[in-house]
C-alpha cells in the first residue's frame, strides 16, 4: 500500500535539505516577471481549523505552480490582530455577555486583554504551516496592531477620502444587538441560517370605514411597533372582497396546503360581511368563503389612510399612517401589500425618507423595545415578543391568520444572535460607485471553478452596495477622522500629519 507518512518524511528531508532555496523563492525577485500574492492572514487567538488548512492548500499549489513556472511569486505572510473574533474570544475568557459588560469591566482593561490574546494560538499556526510546508515569509509578517500598519490604513482612508469614496451616512445595516456593532455584506454572508417562523398576515383598520382593512403580511412581527405606512404598487391589480358566512369562513381559514405547515385560524371573528382588500393576483391567501366586490388599481389606493396598530407619539406626523406607492412591492408571496417600518429594512427607509416619514426608533441599539412602546414589550428583546405582539394583534380583531414559513435569517458569523437590520450611523467606501469598473475587471479573471465568475462572485458584485467599515467596537484601527465643532473635518493619513 502507499505509505502516506513514509512519502511526507522523505518529502520533509528534501524541505529540510533545501530550506535556504526555499526561503530565497519566497522573497521578490526583481529579474523575473511577477506573480501577484497577497496573503489575508488568519487571526492566531484561535488553532487553525480545517478550513484555513485547506485553503493554504489551495494557494499553495498555486504559488509553487506559479514560481516553476518562471515566475517571481514573493510570499509575506501576515497575522490580523483586531476586530470581532479577538473581542469575542476575550469576552468568552472574561465571561462577559455584551457591549455593556465590556463597558462595564473597563474598556483599557478590555483593550490590553485583546492585546495579549491575540498571538495566543501562534504556535499551532507554525507547526500547521510547516506540517502542510506552506512556503511564506513569517519571519517578516505583517501585524495589523502594529502602528506601521494602522499608518498605512490612514494612508489609504484619506486617498479614498480625497476622491470622495469615504463617507459617513445613516443607513438601515444589518447590525449585531449583543456585539454592539453593525456587520459588513460579507460578514453577514458567513451567518445566515433557513429557520422555520410564524409569518403573519395583519388586517389594518382603515380610518372612518367600518369593517374595512387592508391585508399586509410580515415574516418580522417585532417591527411592527414601528409601522408607520403601508406600500402598494402602483399598478398592480387591488381586489376589495367581502367575506361570506362563518360557514364559508371556516373553509378560508383551515388546513392549507403549505411546504412548511398547515396555516391556522387566527380569530373567527373575521366572518361575514368583514371588507378586505389585497393584490388580485394573491387570493390565494384567502382560499374560499369570500365575493369580490370591487376592482382597483393601486394608484386607486394611494392616500387611504388606517388606524396605527400602535399609537406611538413620536411617529405621528402629516405623512404617518397612510399607503404609499413604492417600487420594491411584488405579487411573488405576500398580499401585495408591504408593512413598512422606516428604521428597520433598507427598502423602508429609503421610501420612508422619500415620503417624509419619521424617522424614530422603537428599539435600541441592545435590541431591546424602547420606552415609548406598549407596556407589554417594552424593555424586552425585539425577537422573543413576537408571540406576545401576535397575541395582542389577535385580541384586537387584527391578526388575520399565522402561516409558518421557513426563510433564510441572518444571524452573527461570530456570536450567534439573530440579526436586525437597524438605523444607524456608519462610515462607507462608495463600492456601488466602481460596480461596473469592478465587474468589467472580473470578466479578465481566469477563474477556478469557472461558474464562480458569472455565479457566486459575479452575483455579489452585480449588486454590490457601498461597504460598511465602521464598527462600534474597541478593539480595532481607529478611523483617523476628525471634526471640529465649528464644522470642519480632517482626515489624517500618516503619523507625521
Amino acid at each position: 500500500m502507499y505509505n502516506f507518512k513514509e512519502v511526507e518524511e522523505e518529502a520533509r528531508k528534501v524541505w529540510n535539505k533545501n530550506k535556504k532555496e526555499i526561503e530565497n523563492a519566497i522573497q521578490d525577485n526583481p529579474k523575473k516577471k511577477l506573480f501577484s500574492f497577497l496573503e489575508g492572514p488568519p487571526t492566531a487567538n484561535a488553532p487553525p481549523g480545517l478550513h484555513h488548512l485547506e485553503v493554504r492548500t489551495y494557494k499553495d499549489i498555486i504559488n509553487k505552480f506559479k514560481f516553476m513556472s518562471g515566475f517571481s511569486v514573493p510570499r509575506k505572510g501576515g497575522w490580523d490582530c483586531h476586530g470581532l473574533p479577538v473581542e469575542v474570544q476575550v469576552e468568552k475568557q472574561l465571561n462577559l455577555k455584551d457591549k455593556k459588560d465590556i463597558i462595564k469591566y473597563g474598556v483599557n482593561k478590555f483593550i490590553e486583554k485583546a492585546r495579549a490574546s491575540v498571538f495566543s494560538n501562534i504556535s499551532d499556526w507554525e507547526k500547521s504551516t510547516e506540517e502542510l510546508n506552506y512556503w511564506i515569509d513569517l519571519k517578516n509578517p505583517y501585524v495589523t496592531l502594529d502602528n506601521d500598519y494602522i499608518e498605512s490604513v490612514w494612508w489609504s482612508l484619506k486617498e479614498l477620502y480625497k476622491k470622495e469614496m469615504l463617507y459617513e451616512g445613516y443607513k438601515v445595516v444589518p447590525y449585531c444587538p449583543r456585539c454592539g456593532t453593525p456587520l459588513s455584506s460579507h460578514e453577514v454572508a458567513q451567518g445566515y441560517k433557513d429557520i422555520k417562523e410564524d409569518s403573519i398576515y395583519i388586517a389594518f383598520k382603515l380610518k372612518n370605514k367600518p369593517k374595512e382593512y387592508i391585508l399586509a403580511w410580515t415574516t418580522t412581527p417585532w417591527t411592527l411597533p414601528g409601522n408607520v405606512a403601508l406600500a402598494i404598487g402602483e399598478k398592480i391589480k387591488y381586489v376589495k372582497i367581502k367575506l361570506l358566512d362563518a360557514k364559508n369562513s371556516q373553509a378560508n381559514f383551515g388546513t392549507t396546503k403549505s411546504e412548511t405547515a398547515p396555516t391556522r385560524r387566527t380569530d373567527k371573528d373575521f366572518v361575514g360581511g368583514d371588507i378586505l382588500i389585497l393584490a388580485k393576483e394573491r387570493l390565494s391567501v384567502l382560499k374560499e368563503g369570500y365575493k369580490i366586490i370591487e376592482e382597483l388599481k393601486g394608484k386607486d389606493l394611494v392616500g387611504l389612510e388606517y388606524e396605527p396598530l400602535y399609537d406611538i407619539k413620536e411617529l405621528r406626523n402629516k405623512k404617518s399612517y397612510k399607503i404609499i406607492p413604492a417600487d420594491f412591492v411584488t405579487t411573488e408571496d405576500g398580499t401585495g401589500v408591504v408593512h413598512t417600518a422606516v428604521m428597520y429594512g433598507e427598502d423602508d427607509y429609503r421610501i420612508g425618507i422619500e415620503a417624509g416619514l419619521p424617522a424614530i426608533h422603537t428599539v435600541g441599539e441592545d435590541g431591546n423595545f424602547l420606552d415609548n412602546t406598549p407596556a407589554f414589550i417594552r424593555g424586552k428583546f425585539v425577537k422573543s415578543t413576537e408571540k406576545d405582539i401576535i397575541e395582542d394583534l389577535k385580541k384586537r380583531h387584527l391578526l388575520f391568520k399565522i402561516e409558518k414559513v421557513t426563510h433564510s435569517y441572518p444571524f452573527c458569523w461570530r456570536c450567534d444572535t439573530p440579526l436586525l437590520y437597524y438605523g444607524i450611523n456608519s462610515w462607507y467606501i462608495k463600492a456601488s460607485e466602481v460596480r461596473k469598473k469592478m465587474m468589467e475587471l472580473n470578466n479578465k479573471i481566469n477563474w477556478y471553478p469557472s461558474h464562480i465568475k458569472e455565479g457566486r462572485f459575479g452575483n455579489w458584485l452585480e449588486g454590490a452596495k457601498d461597504w460598511a467599515l465602521s464598527r462600534f467596537k474597541f478593539w480595532g484601527t481607529p478611523l483617523p477622522i476628525w471634526r471640529c465643532s465649528c464644522g470642519e473635518e480632517e482626515v489624517i493619513g500618516s503619523k507625521e500629519e
